[in-house]
């Protein structure tokens, strides 16, 4: 499965999960998270799994952390700027 499939999925999972996200917010916050864990796991020095085990991590956060995911910004203000209310039209 071609990695987008697998970022669309992922990504109507979590707005499915969080009220509070649009489906562009939803995909932004998957897109971080794929980033990020690809980086700081290849930065970490561990060979690449590929995208079905990240798949897997981003969809155990998704299930965990979904539903407020939202209120990270706040706590974070680091990735503020990739969240910030553009659009306001929830799914």
């Amino acid at each position: 499965m071609a990695v987008n499939e697998i970022i669309d999925r992922l990504t109507q999972e979590l707005a499915g999960r969080n009220p509070n996200l649009s489906v562009n917010k939803a995909r932004t916050w998957v897109e971080l998270l794929w980033s990020d864990f690809e980086s700081t796991y290849a930065k970490a020095g561990y060979d690449y799994r590929g995208a079905e085990y990240t798949e897997r991590i981003i969809k155990q956060w998704i299930e965990s952390y979904g539903d407020k995911i939202h209120e990270f910004v706040s706590r974070n203000p680091k990735y503020a700027h990739f969240l910030e209310d553009d659009d306001k039209s929830l799914h």
